[in-house]
């Protein structure tokens, strides 16, 4: 298969309120302006990162704008995501540090020109509730999915977080499972879901095992079969998947294999 590139741009270049950023998210708008979003600050884990904005309007970018910053808090991964009434969600994780880090959510009506204020998506959460990078998924009946994951010093161990009410309350899914004694490194973290046919439900993972994983779900996201490896590497980067409207998946990876 091949692909051509129709567009190759920057959002911004030097001139920037930060000095690093990474983990962006887009949205594409009805009106076919795009959203983006990211963390934003003097480098990672610094406590004046927070979460910065663009928009994508008649063919150029706006000025970052910081669209949340909660506390003097390393601020982490935005995910941006549209319900069917016309709501905007931002998600995006609060912390020092990953494995303390929590889940705060804004929501917008303007199509994210302004902004509601942030609430916890999860009261009492501490490792991360809802999406961790990549984007939530509608299923067929409505439910939306959130692909999910926990990271320690130690393990990495992947899940869903489950909304059948539209985002006022959330289930947690059964974690993935994964023989961790099999394994060279953490584990797996960072997945991305796609439905194939109503309650059957899929996600591909960020592994440290140099190939990326793979889980299935046959009652719509509670329940998953062992994770295993797929025959695509992967270095320990992130990956993110879109199911087209004819059905075809799309991957974006680094073809590269081993752990960094």
């Amino acid at each position: 298969m091949e692909f051509k590139v129709l567009e190759k741009e920057f959002i911004f270049e030097d001139d920037r309120p930060f000095l690093s950023c990474h983990a962006a998210t887009l949205l594409v708008l009805p009106n076919d302006e795009i959203l983006a979003a990211w963390f934003g600050g003097t480098r990672e884990r610094h406590p004046d990162v927070g979460i910065w904005c663009s928009r994508r309007i008649n063919g150029k970018w706006t000025y970052p704008v910081q669209v949340a910053k909660d506390a003097e808090i390393a601020h982490w991964n935005p995910v941006l995501f549209q319900a069917k009434d016309g709501l905007i969600y931002l998600f995006y994780k609060v912390g020092p540090k990953i494995s303390e880090w929590y889940t705060m959510v804004k929501t917008s009506s303007d199509n994210g020109l302004t902004w509601s204020e942030s609430k916890p998506l999860v009261e009492g959460d501490i490792g991360g509730r809802g999406p961790v990078k990549n984007k939530m998924i509608t299923l067929s009946n409505g439910t939306w999915l959130a692909p999910a994951s926990i990271e320690t010093d130690t393990i990495w161990d992947a899940f869903v977080d489950i909304s059948a009410d539209q985002g006022k309350t959330w289930t947690k899914s059964e974690m993935v499972p994964l023989n961790h004694d099999l394994l060279q490194g953490k584990g797996i973290i960072q997945p991305t879901l796609w439905e194939s046919e109503p309650g059957k439900v899929h996600m591909l993972l960020r592994s440290t095992e140099g190939f990326i994983y793979r889980s299935d779900s046959d009652d719509c996201g509670m329940t998953w079969c062992e994770a295993y490896p797929i025959n695509l590497p992967n270095n320990n980067s992130g990956i993110d998947l879109v199911k087209m409207n004819d059905g075809r998946l799309v991957l974006v990876y680094n073809p590269v294999g081993g752990n960094w």
